[in-house]
């Protein structure tokens, strides 16, 4: 049955207790319902079982009653044209600033496209900086649409479930909420690969009533043991998930080699009964070697504690035993969540967000990455490779726990520690005794790094002895530095010689007045950046030289000048563009594929902006079925719209060509991006054409050039 407000009421008042905050929580789904109203679901139902399903589940996990009236409204800004503003005037600012965290990261499509999904996992991960209820209201979000994941095509299911393995589950696990992680892992895989879920579940099956008995004998054997030694407790059954199930036999192992199919937890008052309680359990069966794990003395970093063994029942079958206390178990469920129901003082997001910082070290990774000058795919691998990969623990000299990936080295550690520590570090100290750089870090190793300040900085060497993306991040770093200098100092040179051979003096070329326009034409921020470009060859000399003094410009630098980079504001289509079944509508072109007239278009319905005219084959729109229009060109339509034409081609001498071809087909050049390539040189060219016809009879023109190897429109 669907989640009704009067299921979400009772769940809530078993730990909200406030009048007011009840309140604050009613008023939410009234504007909710209110606004969703009509609308429905690909379940086909309502709407607003939705948002009632996604309070419902952090309700679980007793979250407040801000966060709970942010889960209830997070896509009324996003579906029904609600604004932030609206929602900060009824219900205050941190309402408000969770909803509008949601519906950012809900704005941003994850598609098969690797930079998208770099862009959504940078987008989640920083999010956590502002307020990390954020991040959890989106894997409530998440969890209920994975359950009800068989309401679309098959193809958008593993996309989904896929993005899910890869972005959002991860997260969960750093966070420590593995109430919803086990599920979501276990959805995932249901609908990414349904053949692997269902042979696990058919096999789990056919050996429940075997596996159930033994495991009620072990529970009647150490509950007797512990009544009679008077250790109050209680023990509850533990099913492996199916996902970590799937990850055993992915690695190798058979499902009878997987032992530990069944757990028991053994729930105590004291931390100090868990170790009595782990002691009279290896008197009684032969533990298994290698097997007992300490997380309460050294915690996992997203705060786990209990101890883990595996012993041999008295048939000779290993199960895994979990010794915990009940508000261990709660931090082990909730995680970073668990802190919902803290009575410190400050607010609730206040202690979430310093609990999280001090003890989730690889948050501060994460925004070290996501600082460093690095592109979006090395972010993406360094967060693959140094966060969501399993991880040792070292030692400061002063026994500050230090988190790392397996397989780090001393150069990982100084850099993890600080950026000046690796960047002066001479040597390492592991345990008492001196080390190689490469020496490969183990789980309670005490690391010191020894540095000087007469360093001349980390080896090039380094990057390849160093293992996290971080840490080879930060050497390239200090030598793009270097190398920056170096470029500055070349650049200079070079329009110093540029300014002796036009015979201009020095003085008279670098006064304020002329250095601020250069800066203004070239859209520089300083006299440095301007040197850099030279030193690289990105700017040529003359370019710079004739802004001030173009007598001797030539007609290429002229076009150039005038067109490299420039931005082109797409025109208002209003009168041009005939929606059907509506006269008076804001009407705006789609910067990603840029329609021209006689181009087959479609409107996408937007919230507060109107209608966004697409080409009918751009992909941003090619896969949506709700929220189109039918729309199409005026017979006759008055202005020139702007698109863009990529032209590929072995030579970098082609622009005046380029240029003479528009006289003859009324076409205008608004702006010039030149890329070199391996193969060649790429011209991303927008032009402003007054219909598809004109356009392409300009691109059949453009054929006729010698060096141009190849045309194609642009989509973004």
């Amino acid at each position: 049955m669907p989640i009704t407000f009067e299921d979400l009421l009772r769940n809530l008042k078993k730990y909200i207790t406030k009048k007011s905050d009840l309140e604050v929580i009613n008023n939410a789904y009234l504007l909710a319902n209110e606004k969703h109203f009509g609308q429905k679901r690909l379940t086909g139902e309502d709407y607003i079982i939705h948002p009632l399903s996604v309070a419902y589940i952090l309700s679980d996990i007793k979250a407040d009653f801000e966060t709970i009236s942010a889960a209830l409204l997070h896509d009324v800004i996003e579906d029904c044209g609600v604004t932030k503003e609206e929602i900060e005037e009824q219900f205050g600012h941190n309402i408000a600033f969770l909803v509008d965290g949601v519906t950012k990261i809900n704005k941003i499509s994850f598609g098969a496209d690797s930079e998208a999904a770099i862009a959504y996992q940078r987008k989640i991960l920083v999010g956590l900086a502002e307020d990390v209820r954020v991040i959890i209201i989106k894997l409530a979000d998440r969890l209920h649409n994975m359950r009800t994941l068989w309401a679309i095509p098959e193809n958008k299911q593993k996309e989904k479930a896929k993005e899910t393995l890869d972005v959002l589950t991860p997260i969960a696990d750093r966070l420590g909420i593995n109430q919803m992680k086990s599920e979501l892992e276990d959805l995932a895989l249901r609908y990414y690969k349904p053949d692997v879920y269902f042979q696990i579940v058919e096999k789990l099956n056919q050996s429940k009533t075997e596996r159930d008995e033994m495991v009620g004998d072990l529970i009647y054997t150490v509950s007797k043991i512990l009544k009679d030694h008077g250790i109050k407790h209680e023990i509850r059954g533990r099913a492996k998930s199916i996902y970590s199930i799937y990850n055993k036999l992915s690695k190798g192992k058979s499902f009878d080699q997987i032992y530990d199919l069944f757990a028991l937890r053994i729930f105590v008052n004291t931390e100090e009964l868990c170790y009595q309680t782990l002691g009279l359990i290896h008197s009684r069966f032969k533990p298994v070697p290698k097997r007992f794990k300490d997380y309460i003395a050294m915690p996992k970093t997203n705060m786990y504690q209990s101890l883990h063994t595996t012993v041999f029942s008295s048939a000779g079958i290993p199960f895994e035993i979990q010794i915990r206390t009940y508000e261990m178990d709660k931090i082990a469920e909730y995680g970073i969540a668990s802190h919902w129901s803290y009575k410190e003082k400050g607010s609730i997001k206040a202690n979430m967000q310093n609990d999280m910082e001090q003890k989730l070290q690889f948050f501060r990774s994460i925004m070290d990455l996501n600082n460093e000058t690095t592109n979006d795919e090395i972010f993406m691998n360094s967060v693959k490779e140094d966060v969501f990969k399993d991880t040792i623990y070292v030692f400061t000299p002063k026994g500050d726990v230090i988190e790392l990936p397996n397989g780090s080295t001393p150069i990982d550690f100084a850099y993890r520690v600080h950026t000046n520590v690796g960047d002066k570090m001479v040597g390492a100290i592991v345990n008492g005794n001196i080390v190689s750089l490469d020496y490969q870090l183990k789980n309670n190793d005490i690391i010191k790094i020894n540095t000087s300040n007469n360093s001349l900085g980390p080896s090039k060497e380094w990057i390849n002895i160093a293992y996290t993306q971080s840490a080879k991040n930060k050497i390239k770093s200090f030598y793009s530095k270097i190398d920056k200098l170096e470029y500055i100092k070349k650049g200079q040179e070079i329009l110093e010689d540029g300014l002796r051979k036009r015979k201009i003096v020095f003085n008279e070329f670098y006064s304020d007045e002329n250095i601020n326009k250069v800066l203004d034409e070239f859209r520089y921020k300083d006299i440095d950046d301007l040197y850099n470009n030279l030193g690289l060859g990105k700017l040529a000399v003359n370019s710079v030289i004739n802004v001030i003094y173009n007598e001797n410009e030539t007609k290429e630098e002229l076009i150039l000048n005038k067109t490299l980079n420039k931005e082109v504001k797409l025109p208002n289509a209003k009168n041009d563009i005939i929606v059907e079944g509506i006269d008076d509508i804001k009407v705006n072109i789609a910067s990603c594929c840029k329609p021209v007239p006689g181009d087959k278009i479609i409107g996408y319905i937007t919230k507060g902006y109107g209608i966004t005219i697409h080409r009918l084959m751009c992909p941003n729109v090619s896969d949506l079925t709700e929220r189109t229009i039918n729309v199409r060109w005026n017979e006759v339509t008055g202005k020139k719209y702007p698109t863009g034409i990529l032209v590929s081609s072995s030579s970098n001498n082609i622009l005046l060509d380029i240029i003479s071809k528009t006289s003859n087909n009324d076409i205008n050049v608004e702006s010039i991006n030149t890329i070199s390539t391996n193969e060649g040189y790429l011209y991303n060219i927008t032009v402003l054409v007054k219909d598809k016809e004109t356009l392409e009879k300009f691109m059949f023109d453009l054929k006729s050039i010698p060096d141009i190897t190849n045309i194609d429109r642009m989509i973004m």
